[in-house]
């Protein structure tokens, strides 16, 4: 399977090369001579947040290290560090890749205002900073994200879509992900737009750390709260903590489980929808998110032009003007599996359809 999500970003996802630009006019990159003679041979330090979320290790590193390959003739390597939920160790894993001067950073923050100390060192050593599916505070020199507002907005229409003309007629439990993250205020902005006002919701969580455990203790304390008969839908904004909720609903007795959204197509999420636990989720195209911060990367190592690769410029709280690149999702239903993870080869159906999933699969055509 790995191999075959590599293949997609070597390949079919990967983007096109923008014209290479002088230092000068390079639209954040690095300014040193020294960055400008920089050939293939780069060192890339990638900082990964946690590993609670399946994407990190499964797709997003072993991705964006064959990206980077591939962009530097097999010269070019990954200095890896998943800083597991903690802001503190991601700080000191940065701090040494700069000690050890790295050419580049690529860097998905636990904490997006605690990292800025260390990508303001970064800047001074003359490092630039790839701000990595989450919008860093600090000097960051490009960006490269989903729509995250756009992503709330596609889980907020598919649990009004699920609740259908029931959408008053009981309570909605919105289960948003951690204050620490920048990206869970855009996903929770978006997710109310759509439901304020056509829904009533009983209760609301920042779910610390993004961690199932503490999503699906704070279902169990929204259903104590509210009567588990009277809560007929949730707002999950993500899989892992969809997995929590549907735990915690599944424990108080329910016969018939609410709709529950979620975010990120993990395998067992997208099980989950097969078998009519868990009603959506998002599908994000990891491989082509990976492959735009690979070129980045490379691309600011070298002292060259972001270009086409960087179309938008978005303001962070503390620098204006990021280069960035702004990757669409798709809402992932039991209708178009096939057309979004199978065809995109992030998971087989033999992955997928495992013996407790036949059944599912065979109903809905996964063959």
């Amino acid at each position: 399977m790995r191999r075959a999500a590599v293949a997609v970003a070597a390949t079919a996802m990967a983007v096109t090369l923008a014209a290479c630009g002088s230092a000068k006019q390079s639209g954040g990159g690095t300014k040193s001579s020294d960055s400008a003679k920089k050939g293939d041979d780069l060192k890339i330090g990638l900082l990964l947040p946690e590993n609670q979320t399946a994407r990190y290790e499964k797709f997003d590193k072993p991705l964006i290290e064959a990206k980077v390959k591939e962009l530097t003739n097999g010269k070019g390597q990954i200095v890896y560090a998943n800083a597991k939920q903690d802001a503190t160790t991601q700080n000191q894993q940065a701090d040494t890749m700069i000690t050890n001067k790295v050419d580049a950073l690529i860097v998905d923050s636990v904490d997006s205002k605690a990292i800025a100390a260390s990508v303001k060192k970064a800047k001074e050593a003359g490092i630039p900073v790839v701000a990595f599916d989450r919008l860093a505070e600090g000097p960051i020199d490009s960006y490269v994200s989903f729509d995250n507002e756009e992503v709330g907005h596609v889980q907020g229409k598919a649990l009004l879509q699920a609740l259908g003309d029931k959408a008053k007629s009981g309570d909605i439990v919105m289960m948003n992900g951690a204050v620490t993250d920048p990206n869970a205020a855009l996903f929770k902005k978006g997710a109310h737009a759509e439901l304020d006002g056509k829904v009533n919701i009983g209760k609301e969580y920042d779910t610390k750390e993004w961690k199932p455990e503490n999503a699906n203790a704070n279902m169990e304390g929204a259903l104590s709260a509210l009567g588990k008969d009277k809560v007929i839908g949730v707002y999950s904004a993500n899989d892992g903590m969809a997995g929590g909720i549907i735990t915690a609903l599944k424990a108080a007795g329910l016969s018939k489980l609410p709709p529950v959204t979620g975010q990120d197509a993990e395998l067992a999420g997208v099980q989950r929808i097969l078998a009519g636990e868990q009603y959506m989720s998002v599908y994000k195209s990891y491989p082509q998110e990976d492959a735009i911060a690979a070129e980045m990367a490379v691309k600011l190592a070298k002292g060259q032009d972001l270009g086409s690769i960087a179309p938008k410029k978005i303001d962070s709280p503390t620098t204006k003007a990021v280069p960035s690149n702004i990757v669409p999702v798709v809402s992932l239903t039991k209708d178009n599996i096939n057309d979004t993870v199978i065809k995109d080869k992030i998971y087989t159906v033999a992955e997928i359809c495992t013996a407790n999933y036949k059944a599912a699969c065979d109903a809905a055509g996964l063959k």
